[in-house]
């Protein structure tokens, strides 16, 4: 058994179920950790002590790129995206598991993309890794953000299709990776129903609450939905990987999830 001190650090992570997932997945794969939960006002950044203190750290807004100056490297994802979530502290090398996370909740929840048209519903560090892993799958990729220039960017970058201005249309799947329709936005959804007809499934990256406004709207119109809590434990689970040097299994992946599911319902 392997017992590794870890962390994750962002602007306020106090509610976060990372340390619970990681605990969880570590334990269930014959590891041991302990989890923290450090928050850091943005104007007091500064990560240097974490590299001393933990084997490893995952980081989340608004720090997945203020963490890469401090890094030596950038691998796989992370290089691909310009922004890491988990971090091995003795090498300094920086991984990204957003978008393995996210393609594995689609994979596992039966979802092909490959040759499907995907609206792509914001254009921050979650929709970058989305619109990558979509378009590396053979997806027809759409994406808008309020700031078109931003939609912009992710389609010169990753080849795909910035939408100026949301127009009812059919889409295989709509998802959102606004943020909307979290805490100070609860109950709002970025789109409504006339966007949302179109579609077959409808997929929010939020997972708090677990059904949003968005979700509701489309499960309202016999839509296949899908809230991001799988993609937050998958993308644990690979981070968890990387820590302890193990190859993932998607099988083992699924199997952690339905019982972690099963006990936190």
């Amino acid at each position: 058994m392997k017992k590794l001190n870890l962390a994750v650090i962002g602007k306020d992570v106090s509610k976060s179920s990372s340390p619970a997932m990681h605990k969880f997945i570590a334990e269930h794969m014959g590891n041991s950790v302990s989890y923290a939960n450090i928050s850091v006002p943005v104007q007091e950044f500064d990560p240097e002590e974490m590299f001393e203190k933990y084997d490893g750290f995952n980081v989340t807004i608004p720090y997945k790129l203020s963490i890469i100056p401090y890094l030596n490297k950038l691998c796989g994802d992370a290089e691909t995206f310009g922004a890491v979530n988990t971090v091995l502290a003795s090498a300094r090398e920086g991984y990204n598991t957003d978008g393995l996370g996210f393609m594995l909740m689609l994979k596992l929840e039966g979802v092909e993309t490959q040759g499907k048209r995907i609206l792509l519903l914001g254009a921050g560090g979650a929709g970058r890794s989305v619109a990558k892993k979509l378009k590396d799958e053979g997806a027809q990729v759409f994406v808008y953000d309020k700031i078109y220039e931003n939609a912009l960017k992710i389609a010169e970058e990753f080849e795909v299709e910035a939408v100026r201005q949301l127009r009812p249309g059919h889409y295989f799947a709509v998802i959102n990776a606004t943020g909307i329709g979290m805490h100070l936005t609860e109950g709002i959804s970025p789109v409504d129903g006339e966007i949302l007809s179109g579609c077959d499934v409808a997929v929010d990256l939020i997972y708090t609450p677990a059904k949003s406004a968005f979700l509701k709207i489309a499960e309202s119109l016999g839509k296949h939905i899908i809230n991001g809590e799988a993609m937050l434990f998958y993308q644990a689970y690979f981070a968890e990987c990387i820590f302890f040097g193990v190859q993932p299994d998607s099988g083992q992946a699924k199997e952690l999830f339905e019982k972690f599911r099963g006990i936190n319902i």
